[in-house]
């Protein structure tokens, strides 16, 4: 699709373009916040929410991912720079971020659920009974609460690498990085109710388990803003267009490692594929609309 879009050519100024990539990169990330804090909303508005729901967001988010890797980001490379190259990239991005889940699991909401369902309730009597049943509650709503914090930290480490593939997305141009954000914000929900069902049983507090999800998700927008301190002024196009072919494995990894299994336990065989599918077909027709528009 490299007629679908303008091609960068030359080195790229990132400090005289903050005003432009930069910015948008922000917003779009910000965006991949939101889907967090989605995801925690949802625990404040209905504890008790359907897991078949979430899976049905994870397989449209995984077919939304897995269209743009395939249809637009690794065919880009390829064409800009060569079959081997992009492939090597691509299996890098990867590796990449198989050795990040190896080291840093990635906690699912269901996960949480089975964490935050394990504080008994306690006994309204006064006696010693009804009082270690207290403390041991307390004790267990402490456990609850740990669990929800490193769920969270978890949880901001794996959004802030995908907050420099939006980045570097955007780099390209503000339509792609926009296609990959959605996708992103997408998967971004169920981590958000991950967090926050954890933290909401520990505290009984909607708006505990709202914030703590909601400052997971600005690892995204973080992560815009180290890598534009630290990448040097000088981008060129083939940086830019190696980089996104890791990303594609990324979207990838992604994809099959985490969305889709859980999409099939929670949503179902038939369900999780239509969803997948879905997916697919939407982010299709958003590059072939691009690809009309930039005709």
């Amino acid at each position: 699709l490299h007629t679908a879009r303008r091609r960068l050519h030359g080195p790229i100024n990132t400090a005289a373009m903050v005003d432009g990539h930069v910015q948008t990169a922000l917003l779009l990330t910000c965006m991949g916040a939101c889907g967090t804090a989605l995801g925690g909303l949802i625990v404040v508005a209905q504890p008790d929410m359907s897991f078949a729901r979430l899976g049905l967001l994870q397989g449209l988010a995984g077919g939304l991912m897995l269209s743009i890797s395939f249809v637009d980001l690794l065919p880009e490379a390829i064409h800009s720079i060569g079959f081997l190259k992009a492939n090597l990239w691509f299996y890098g991005g990867v590796l990449f971020f198989g050795i990040i889940v190896y080291f840093i699991p990635e906690p699912s909401a269901a996960d949480a659920m089975i964490a935050s369902g394990e504080a008994p309730m306690p006994d309204s009597s006064a006696s010693k009974a009804a009082i270690k049943v207290a403390k041991d509650e307390r004790r267990q709503r402490k456990d609850v609460l740990m669990s929800g914090i490193i769920t969270a930290i978890g949880i901001a480490l794996h959004n802030f690498p995908e907050g420099i593939a939006v980045f570097l997305a955007s780099m390209k141009s503000q339509a792609v990085g926009v296609s990959l954000a959605v996708a992103i914000a997408l998967h971004n929900v169920p981590e958000g109710v991950a967090v926050a069902l954890p933290v909401y049983f520990a505290t009984k507090s909607r708006w505990t388990g709202f914030k703590y999800a909601f400052l997971s998700g600005l690892a995204e927008p973080l992560a815009v803003v180290v890598v534009a301190l630290v990448l040097p002024f000088e981008l060129s196009s083939t940086f830019v267009e190696a980089s996104l072919a890791g990303v594609a494995g990324i979207m990838v990894w992604i994809t099959l490692h985490e969305l889709l299994p859980s999409a099939f336990k929670h949503a179902g065989t038939e369900k999780t594929i239509i969803s997948f599918f879905l997916g697919m077909v939407l982010m299709s027709m958003n590059l072939w609309a691009l690809e009309l528009w930039n005709a």
